[in-house]
């Protein structure tokens, strides 16, 4: 007898196995067979700004595979400090990432380090923003983010009522001057009266110094607030103050405490560039390149402006992206000078790429203040 419940209860447990962990275990294979690919954030992914958008980018791509990708990330890691995003780095390797993304410029020597160490040599690394990059397992990428702040600057020269547009920027920096020169050139081309003041954080994240910048650019009677920075601070300071507000990173339309005051925003789709990426990577064709996205190939673009945008700046604006999309129009191109009075682009002349990133200073009508 006790033979028979033996052979009886082993026959159970076989059969119980067989018929409930047959889909459990084809994930498990699933999860076990998926590319890796961790993510190192500067900030937290619900910040309202930069690290979100970063993150959308990466949970749109996760979902775009169906299974055949995991993602892993890492929040909060200071870019200031070359030895946190190592250690996150090799924390989501010892998970079992095979692809490393930096997502803040500051990640960029912790990754050209370990990408071109021995030991990391199977490691493909992916940095935002940065310069460096190698043959073998490093790459780059970024967005020509002077179109849609081209646009942006549109939109504040055209609603403008002082003239005064303020800008919080992070740092004194090509990535952030060519975001301001663009913002200031889009607002002239329509309203050549319009000047630009920009106050520096010197960070790219600090959610006091975000809004306190802000409050100081208010407070010079400016009517219309964007910014370089990670958070909805300057946002919400216009929104309090009763002035207007230009995103950065986001659609933040919806975002209560911005909704009095939100235009539209300058802004990214990741996984317009992730998605082909890791397609290269999983069928094994990938090769290290340095990706500059834009309008044309959906990975810039300004978020649909909201219904305090007059109907005439709307179709202004809109005319104007068709044609950048179309390549018939580019944010740095004819005459243009520094407020120093050096020339920039010369007349019939149109920047390339290398040309815009090495900009250094601030155009004619746009002034910082460290």
């Amino acid at each position: 007898m006790k033979k028979f419940f033996a052979i009886l209860l082993a026959f159970v447990m076989v059969f119980g196995l067989a018929a409930c962990g047959g889909s459990d275990t084809t994930d498990e294979d699933a999860a076990t067979d998926a590319l890796k690919v961790g993510f190192i954030y500067i900030g937290s992914i619900n910040d309202g700004g930069y690290t979100q958008a970063q993150h959308a980018g990466t949970v749109a791509m996760e979902k775009y595979f169906k299974g055949k990708v995991k993602t892993l990330y890492q929040e909060n890691v200071s870019d200031s400090d070359k030895s946190a995003a190592m250690t996150a780095a090799i924390n989501l390797m010892d998970q079992g990432c095979t692809v490393i993304v930096g997502t803040s410029y500051g990640f960029m020597d912790a990754l050209d380090e370990l990408a071109n160490s021995d030991e990391y040599k199977d490691i493909k690394f992916l940095h935002f923003s940065g310069n460096k990059m190698n043959d073998t397992n490093f790459g780059n990428y970024f967005g020509a983010t002077e179109e849609p702040r081209y646009l942006t600057g549109i939109i504040a020269g055209m609603m403008t009522e002082t003239n005064k547009l303020g800008y919080v920027g992070a740092y004194p920096y090509t990535e952030v001057q060519i975001g301001i020169n663009a913002f200031t050139l889009g607002a002239q081309s329509v309203n050549p009266d319009v000047e630009v003041k920009v106050v520096y954080i010197n960070s790219w994240y600090d959610p006091e110094k975000e809004r306190s910048a802000a409050d100081e650019l208010l407070a010079q009677g400016c009517d219309i607030i964007t910014q370089h920075c990670d958070t909805t601070g300057p946002q919400v300071a216009a929104a309090e103050s009763g002035k207007y507000a230009i995103g950065y990173n986001v659609d933040n339309s919806q975002v209560e405490a911005v909704k009095p005051a939100y235009l539209t925003s300058a802004i990214w789709h990741h996984e317009k560039f992730l998605i082909p990426t890791v397609e290269k990577i999983l069928a094994g064709t990938w090769t290290p390149e340095s990706y500059y996205g834009t309008m044309a190939d959906g990975y810039m673009d300004i978020a649909p402006m909201t219904d305090l945008v007059p109907a005439d700046v709307q179709t202004k604006v809109n005319e104007v992206r068709d044609q950048m999309i179309a390549g018939e129009f580019h944010p740095f191109s004819g005459e243009i000078y520094y407020n120093d009075g050096k020339v920039l682009c010369e007349e019939g002349q149109t920047l390339d790429r290398a040309a815009i990133w090495s900009i250094n200073g601030l155009v004619k009508g746009a002034k910082g203040n460290n």
